[in-house]
Protein backbone atom coordinates (compact mmCIF):
# COMPACT_ATOMS: atom_id res chain seq x y z
CA UNK A 1 0.00 0.00 0.00
CA UNK A 2 3.04 1.88 0.52
CA UNK A 3 4.75 1.47 -2.21
CA UNK A 4 1.14 2.24 -4.73
CA UNK A 5 0.95 5.65 -3.01
CA UNK A 6 4.41 6.90 -3.19
CA UNK A 7 4.10 6.22 -7.23
CA UNK A 8 0.95 7.64 -7.03
CA UNK A 9 1.91 10.81 -5.14
CA UNK A 10 4.81 12.63 -6.75
CA UNK A 11 2.50 12.80 -10.64
CA UNK A 12 -0.53 14.26 -9.10
CA UNK A 13 -1.75 17.16 -10.10
CA UNK A 14 -1.97 18.95 -6.99
CA UNK A 15 1.31 18.42 -6.47
CA UNK A 16 2.67 20.29 -9.95
CA UNK A 17 0.44 22.95 -9.33
CA UNK A 18 2.47 23.74 -5.67
CA UNK A 19 5.71 23.53 -7.40
CA UNK A 20 4.36 25.54 -10.73
CA UNK A 21 3.24 28.48 -7.95
CA UNK A 22 6.56 28.46 -6.32
CA UNK A 23 8.94 28.88 -9.73
CA UNK A 24 11.39 31.43 -9.54
CA UNK A 25 10.72 33.96 -12.16
CA UNK A 26 13.96 36.29 -10.90
CA UNK A 27 14.20 39.43 -8.80
CA UNK A 28 11.79 42.37 -9.20
CA UNK A 29 13.65 45.02 -10.99
CA UNK A 30 13.45 48.79 -9.54
CA UNK A 31 10.62 50.98 -10.89
CA UNK A 32 11.17 53.44 -13.46
CA UNK A 33 12.39 56.37 -12.89
CA UNK A 34 9.48 59.35 -13.71
CA UNK A 35 12.23 62.07 -13.41
CA UNK A 36 14.49 60.49 -16.03
CA UNK A 37 14.62 62.70 -19.20
CA UNK A 38 14.43 59.80 -21.77
CA UNK A 39 10.63 58.93 -19.84
CA UNK A 40 9.23 62.62 -20.04
CA UNK A 41 10.77 62.80 -23.53
CA UNK A 42 8.64 59.26 -24.68
CA UNK A 43 5.60 60.65 -22.97
CA UNK A 44 5.64 63.85 -24.68
CA UNK A 45 6.41 62.56 -28.02
CA UNK A 46 3.31 59.93 -27.24
CA UNK A 47 0.91 63.48 -26.56
CA UNK A 48 1.94 64.98 -29.61
CA UNK A 49 1.55 62.07 -31.86
CA UNK A 50 -2.17 61.80 -30.57
CA UNK A 51 -2.53 64.92 -30.67
CA UNK A 52 -1.87 65.59 -33.72
CA UNK A 53 -3.88 62.48 -35.15
CA UNK A 54 -6.44 63.91 -33.22
CA UNK A 55 -6.46 67.23 -34.55
CA UNK A 56 -6.06 65.90 -38.73
CA UNK A 57 -9.11 63.79 -37.86
CA UNK A 58 -10.84 66.47 -36.76
CA UNK A 59 -9.75 68.40 -40.09
CA UNK A 60 -11.02 65.95 -42.18
CA UNK A 61 -14.19 65.87 -40.66
CA UNK A 62 -14.41 69.24 -40.39
CA UNK A 63 -17.21 69.95 -43.12
CA UNK A 64 -19.19 67.22 -40.75
CA UNK A 65 -18.91 69.38 -37.97
CA UNK A 66 -19.79 72.32 -39.89
CA UNK A 67 -23.06 70.23 -40.83
CA UNK A 68 -23.51 69.53 -37.89
CA UNK A 69 -23.22 73.04 -36.16
CA UNK A 70 -25.34 74.44 -38.94
CA UNK A 71 -27.96 71.93 -38.45
CA UNK A 72 -27.77 72.46 -34.41
CA UNK A 73 -28.37 76.47 -35.04
CA UNK A 74 -31.49 75.85 -37.39
CA UNK A 75 -32.81 73.73 -34.78
CA UNK A 76 -32.59 76.12 -32.03
CA UNK A 77 -33.74 78.41 -34.21
CA UNK A 78 -37.13 76.87 -35.53
CA UNK A 79 -37.45 75.47 -31.33
CA UNK A 80 -39.79 78.96 -30.53
CA UNK A 81 -42.03 78.16 -33.60
CA UNK A 82 -42.66 74.39 -32.73
CA UNK A 83 -42.88 75.28 -28.48
CA UNK A 84 -46.00 78.27 -29.63
CA UNK A 85 -47.32 75.14 -31.69
CA UNK A 86 -46.98 72.94 -28.54
CA UNK A 87 -48.88 75.22 -26.38
CA UNK A 88 -52.01 75.11 -28.47
CA UNK A 89 -52.35 71.34 -27.74
CA UNK A 90 -50.39 70.27 -30.58
CA UNK A 91 -48.00 67.45 -30.43
CA UNK A 92 -44.05 68.14 -30.41
CA UNK A 93 -44.14 65.52 -33.66
CA UNK A 94 -46.79 67.08 -35.57
CA UNK A 95 -45.72 70.49 -34.50
CA UNK A 96 -42.34 69.50 -36.12
CA UNK A 97 -43.62 68.27 -38.90
CA UNK A 98 -45.63 71.71 -39.58
CA UNK A 99 -42.56 74.00 -39.30
CA UNK A 100 -40.48 71.97 -41.50
CA UNK A 101 -42.84 71.52 -44.01
CA UNK A 102 -43.42 75.05 -43.79
CA UNK A 103 -39.63 76.01 -43.84
CA UNK A 104 -39.53 73.46 -47.17
CA UNK A 105 -42.08 75.32 -48.86
CA UNK A 106 -40.35 79.01 -48.43
CA UNK A 107 -37.39 76.83 -50.20
CA UNK A 108 -38.83 75.49 -52.62
CA UNK A 109 -40.85 78.68 -53.33
CA UNK A 110 -37.38 80.71 -53.42
CA UNK A 111 -36.32 78.34 -55.88
CA UNK A 112 -39.35 78.34 -58.33
CA UNK A 113 -39.58 82.73 -57.99
CA UNK A 114 -35.57 82.95 -58.79
CA UNK A 115 -33.78 79.99 -60.47
CA UNK A 116 -35.92 81.23 -63.55
CA UNK A 117 -35.32 85.20 -63.85
CA UNK A 118 -31.60 84.16 -63.28
CA UNK A 119 -31.58 82.31 -65.92
CA UNK A 120 -33.32 84.32 -68.23
CA UNK A 121 -30.83 87.18 -67.37
CA UNK A 122 -27.88 85.30 -67.74
CA UNK A 123 -29.30 84.23 -71.07
CA UNK A 124 -29.78 87.60 -72.20
CA UNK A 125 -26.27 88.59 -70.52
CA UNK A 126 -24.79 86.37 -73.14
CA UNK A 127 -26.69 87.16 -75.84
CA UNK A 128 -26.39 90.86 -75.53
CA UNK A 129 -22.78 90.69 -74.64
CA UNK A 130 -21.46 91.51 -78.61
CA UNK A 131 -23.23 94.66 -78.39
CA UNK A 132 -21.74 95.74 -74.93
CA UNK A 133 -18.12 95.13 -76.17
CA UNK A 134 -19.19 97.08 -79.50
CA UNK A 135 -20.20 99.97 -77.11
CA UNK A 136 -17.28 99.90 -75.10
CA UNK A 137 -15.74 100.75 -78.72
CA UNK A 138 -17.36 103.04 -79.08
CA UNK A 139 -16.24 105.10 -76.29
CA UNK A 140 -12.46 107.38 -77.31
CA UNK A 141 -11.10 106.67 -73.91
CA UNK A 142 -11.97 103.01 -74.21
CA UNK A 143 -11.34 102.29 -77.74
CA UNK A 144 -7.65 104.18 -77.22
CA UNK A 145 -7.07 101.84 -74.30
CA UNK A 146 -7.68 98.95 -76.42
CA UNK A 147 -5.53 100.04 -79.11
CA UNK A 148 -2.74 100.55 -76.94
CA UNK A 149 -3.29 97.27 -74.69
CA UNK A 150 -5.68 95.29 -76.47
CA UNK A 151 -8.25 94.25 -73.57
CA UNK A 152 -11.71 94.63 -75.34
CA UNK A 153 -10.28 92.57 -78.12
CA UNK A 154 -9.04 90.16 -75.24
CA UNK A 155 -12.57 89.73 -73.78
CA UNK A 156 -14.17 89.48 -77.04
CA UNK A 157 -11.95 86.52 -77.99
CA UNK A 158 -12.20 84.90 -74.51
CA UNK A 159 -15.93 85.59 -74.91
CA UNK A 160 -16.14 83.86 -77.70
CA UNK A 161 -14.21 80.87 -77.24
CA UNK A 162 -16.02 80.27 -73.60
CA UNK A 163 -19.74 80.51 -75.79
CA UNK A 164 -17.90 77.94 -79.04
CA UNK A 165 -16.44 75.57 -76.34
CA UNK A 166 -19.62 75.59 -73.63
CA UNK A 167 -16.95 76.42 -71.12
CA UNK A 168 -18.88 79.13 -69.95
CA UNK A 169 -20.20 76.94 -66.88
CA UNK A 170 -17.94 74.04 -67.01
CA UNK A 171 -14.87 76.24 -66.28
CA UNK A 172 -16.24 78.20 -63.18
CA UNK A 173 -16.46 74.40 -61.61
CA UNK A 174 -13.09 72.80 -63.30
CA UNK A 175 -14.56 70.70 -65.86
CA UNK A 176 -17.48 68.52 -66.25
CA UNK A 177 -16.71 66.77 -63.52
CA UNK A 178 -15.86 69.50 -61.35
CA UNK A 179 -19.80 70.28 -62.12
CA UNK A 180 -21.10 66.89 -61.27
CA UNK A 181 -19.20 67.30 -58.18
CA UNK A 182 -20.24 69.98 -56.99
CA UNK A 183 -23.89 69.83 -57.80
CA UNK A 184 -23.91 66.25 -55.72
CA UNK A 185 -21.96 67.80 -53.08
CA UNK A 186 -24.56 70.92 -52.26
CA UNK A 187 -27.25 68.38 -52.85
CA UNK A 188 -25.51 65.86 -50.10
CA UNK A 189 -24.73 68.60 -47.51
CA UNK A 190 -28.52 70.18 -48.57
CA UNK A 191 -29.80 66.44 -47.61
CA UNK A 192 -27.57 66.26 -44.52
CA UNK A 193 -28.64 69.41 -43.08
CA UNK A 194 -32.39 68.69 -43.65
CA UNK A 195 -32.03 65.40 -42.06
CA UNK A 196 -30.16 66.71 -38.99
CA UNK A 197 -31.89 69.34 -38.51
CA UNK A 198 -35.13 67.44 -38.35
CA UNK A 199 -33.78 64.83 -35.65
CA UNK A 200 -32.52 67.54 -33.94
CA UNK A 201 -35.65 69.65 -33.63
CA UNK A 202 -37.72 66.65 -32.84
CA UNK A 203 -35.48 65.35 -30.10
CA UNK A 204 -33.93 68.69 -28.78
CA UNK A 205 -35.67 68.74 -25.19
CA UNK A 206 -34.37 64.58 -24.94
CA UNK A 207 -31.05 65.78 -25.96
CA UNK A 208 -30.96 68.45 -23.69
CA UNK A 209 -32.12 66.56 -20.85
CA UNK A 210 -29.43 63.84 -21.61
CA UNK A 211 -26.57 66.54 -21.53
CA UNK A 212 -28.03 68.56 -18.52
CA UNK A 213 -27.40 65.31 -16.54
CA UNK A 214 -23.65 65.44 -17.31
CA UNK A 215 -23.60 68.18 -14.61
CA UNK A 216 -24.00 67.39 -10.77
CA UNK A 217 -26.86 67.41 -9.27
CA UNK A 218 -26.25 70.32 -7.10
CA UNK A 219 -26.12 71.84 -10.16
CA UNK A 220 -27.81 70.49 -12.44
CA UNK A 221 -31.20 72.89 -12.33
CA UNK A 222 -28.83 76.12 -12.76
CA UNK A 223 -27.47 74.52 -15.57
CA UNK A 224 -30.37 73.59 -17.27
CA UNK A 225 -31.57 77.16 -16.52
CA UNK A 226 -28.62 78.80 -18.35
CA UNK A 227 -29.13 75.87 -21.12
CA UNK A 228 -32.55 76.71 -21.37
CA UNK A 229 -31.90 80.49 -21.75
CA UNK A 230 -28.75 80.33 -24.37
CA UNK A 231 -31.52 77.72 -26.64
CA UNK A 232 -33.77 80.47 -25.76
CA UNK A 233 -31.71 83.40 -27.36
CA UNK A 234 -30.60 81.88 -29.92
CA UNK A 235 -34.20 80.92 -31.49
CA UNK A 236 -35.24 84.65 -30.56
CA UNK A 237 -32.03 85.72 -32.42
CA UNK A 238 -33.43 83.81 -35.42
CA UNK A 239 -36.59 85.12 -35.74
CA UNK A 240 -35.74 88.53 -34.92
CA UNK A 241 -33.13 88.23 -38.36
CA UNK A 242 -35.85 86.35 -40.23
CA UNK A 243 -38.27 89.37 -39.15
CA UNK A 244 -35.49 91.94 -40.26
CA UNK A 245 -34.80 90.35 -43.81
CA UNK A 246 -38.75 89.83 -44.14
CA UNK A 247 -39.32 93.70 -43.63
CA UNK A 248 -36.27 94.29 -46.23
CA UNK A 249 -37.69 91.68 -48.93
CA UNK A 250 -40.67 93.43 -48.98
CA UNK A 251 -39.26 97.03 -48.89
CA UNK A 252 -37.56 95.90 -52.09
CA UNK A 253 -40.43 94.63 -53.88
CA UNK A 254 -42.11 97.78 -53.80
CA UNK A 255 -38.79 99.43 -54.79
CA UNK A 256 -39.01 97.27 -57.61
CA UNK A 257 -42.39 97.92 -58.72
CA UNK A 258 -42.27 101.57 -57.80
CA UNK A 259 -39.10 101.89 -59.85
CA UNK A 260 -40.60 99.49 -63.11
CA UNK A 261 -37.38 97.13 -62.27
CA UNK A 262 -37.92 93.50 -64.11
CA UNK A 263 -38.34 90.16 -61.62
CA UNK A 264 -39.87 92.05 -58.70
CA UNK A 265 -40.49 89.22 -56.68
CA UNK A 266 -37.24 87.64 -57.28
CA UNK A 267 -35.57 90.66 -55.98
CA UNK A 268 -37.74 90.45 -53.00
CA UNK A 269 -36.95 86.73 -52.19
CA UNK A 270 -32.78 87.17 -53.28
CA UNK A 271 -32.87 90.41 -50.50
CA UNK A 272 -35.23 87.99 -47.85
CA UNK A 273 -31.76 85.27 -47.92
CA UNK A 274 -29.00 87.57 -47.76
CA UNK A 275 -30.07 90.24 -45.03
CA UNK A 276 -29.74 87.06 -42.87
CA UNK A 277 -25.78 87.48 -43.91
CA UNK A 278 -24.52 89.89 -41.15
CA UNK A 279 -22.62 93.06 -41.88
CA UNK A 280 -22.64 92.14 -45.57
CA UNK A 281 -25.52 90.99 -46.39
CA UNK A 282 -27.17 94.68 -47.46
CA UNK A 283 -23.73 95.22 -49.25
CA UNK A 284 -24.73 92.35 -51.23
CA UNK A 285 -28.21 92.71 -51.65
CA UNK A 286 -28.11 96.57 -52.66
CA UNK A 287 -25.45 95.85 -55.23
CA UNK A 288 -27.89 93.43 -57.19
CA UNK A 289 -31.15 95.57 -56.64
CA UNK A 290 -28.30 98.70 -58.07
CA UNK A 291 -27.56 96.00 -61.18
CA UNK A 292 -30.35 95.65 -62.14
CA UNK A 293 -31.90 99.19 -62.13
CA UNK A 294 -28.65 99.84 -63.97
CA UNK A 295 -29.81 97.53 -66.67
CA UNK A 296 -32.78 99.86 -67.19
CA UNK A 297 -30.56 103.68 -66.81
CA UNK A 298 -28.43 104.89 -64.85
CA UNK A 299 -31.29 107.38 -62.76
CA UNK A 300 -33.03 104.58 -62.17
CA UNK A 301 -29.76 102.66 -60.05
CA UNK A 302 -29.09 106.07 -58.74
CA UNK A 303 -32.47 106.21 -57.38
CA UNK A 304 -32.58 102.73 -55.89
CA UNK A 305 -28.77 103.04 -54.48
CA UNK A 306 -29.79 106.44 -52.92
CA UNK A 307 -33.23 104.70 -51.50
CA UNK A 308 -31.74 101.27 -50.38
CA UNK A 309 -28.98 103.49 -48.85
CA UNK A 310 -31.30 105.04 -46.77
CA UNK A 311 -34.10 102.27 -45.53
CA UNK A 312 -30.84 100.55 -44.33
CA UNK A 313 -29.96 103.63 -41.95
CA UNK A 314 -33.68 103.36 -40.62
CA UNK A 315 -33.83 99.55 -40.36
CA UNK A 316 -29.50 99.98 -38.35
CA UNK A 317 -30.80 102.71 -36.00
CA UNK A 318 -34.48 102.55 -35.61
CA UNK A 319 -36.10 98.76 -36.44
CA UNK A 320 -32.85 96.46 -35.57
CA UNK A 321 -32.72 97.88 -32.29
CA UNK A 322 -36.56 97.91 -31.06
CA UNK A 323 -36.65 94.23 -31.90
CA UNK A 324 -33.09 92.96 -30.89
CA UNK A 325 -33.90 94.60 -27.51
CA UNK A 326 -36.38 92.66 -27.15
CA UNK A 327 -34.17 89.22 -27.96
CA UNK A 328 -30.71 90.15 -27.09
CA UNK A 329 -28.76 93.15 -25.83
CA UNK A 330 -25.29 92.37 -27.24
CA UNK A 331 -23.23 95.47 -27.77
CA UNK A 332 -22.78 96.44 -31.00
CA UNK A 333 -18.99 96.09 -30.53
CA UNK A 334 -19.28 92.66 -29.80
CA UNK A 335 -21.31 92.40 -32.64
CA UNK A 336 -19.30 93.31 -35.24
CA UNK A 337 -15.92 91.67 -33.91
CA UNK A 338 -17.95 88.10 -33.56
CA UNK A 339 -18.73 88.32 -36.91
CA UNK A 340 -14.95 88.97 -38.39
CA UNK A 341 -14.20 86.15 -36.76
CA UNK A 342 -16.97 84.19 -37.73
CA UNK A 343 -16.27 85.40 -41.44
CA UNK A 344 -12.93 84.57 -41.26
CA UNK A 345 -13.16 80.95 -39.72
CA UNK A 346 -16.02 79.34 -41.43
CA UNK A 347 -16.80 82.21 -44.24
CA UNK A 348 -20.89 83.28 -44.18
CA UNK A 349 -21.69 80.45 -42.02
CA UNK A 350 -19.67 81.46 -39.03
CA UNK A 351 -20.76 85.24 -39.47
CA UNK A 352 -24.55 84.12 -39.56
CA UNK A 353 -23.54 81.73 -36.59
CA UNK A 354 -21.24 83.88 -35.16
CA UNK A 355 -23.54 86.31 -33.05
CA UNK A 356 -25.83 83.97 -31.20
CA UNK A 357 -22.85 82.19 -29.85
CA UNK A 358 -21.46 85.44 -28.46
CA UNK A 359 -24.80 85.92 -26.59
CA UNK A 360 -24.78 82.84 -25.23
CA UNK A 361 -20.85 83.22 -24.29
CA UNK A 362 -22.07 86.50 -23.05
CA UNK A 363 -24.89 84.92 -20.88
CA UNK A 364 -22.44 82.44 -19.48
CA UNK A 365 -20.13 85.19 -18.58
CA UNK A 366 -23.05 86.73 -16.69
CA UNK A 367 -24.02 84.04 -14.96
CA UNK A 368 -20.90 82.07 -13.91
CA UNK A 369 -17.57 84.27 -14.40
CA UNK A 370 -18.77 87.55 -13.66
CA UNK A 371 -19.95 86.55 -10.30
CA UNK A 372 -17.14 84.70 -9.41
CA UNK A 373 -15.17 87.61 -10.21
CA UNK A 374 -17.02 90.34 -8.19
CA UNK A 375 -16.80 87.82 -4.86
CA UNK A 376 -13.06 86.92 -5.06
Amino acid sequence: MKRVLSKVTPKSPKSNSRESSHEDFGIKGAPLNTQHPFYFGFLAASGALVAITLLRALQSASQVFVLIIISLFLAMGLNPTVEALQSRKLKRGISVAIVVVSALLIVALFALVVIPPVFTQANELIDSAPQLLDSLRNNSTLNQLNTEYGFIDSLESKFESWISDGQLLTGAFGGVLGVGRTVLSGAFSALTVMVLTLYFLASLPAVTAMFYRLAPASRRERVSRIGDAIISRVGAFVGSQVLIATLAAIFVFFLALGLDLPYAAALGMVILFVALIPLVGHFIGASIVVLVALTQSPTKALLALVLYTLYVQIENYLITPRIMKRSLSIPGLVTIVAALLGTSLLGLVGGVLAVPIAAAVLLIMDEVVFPKSDAA
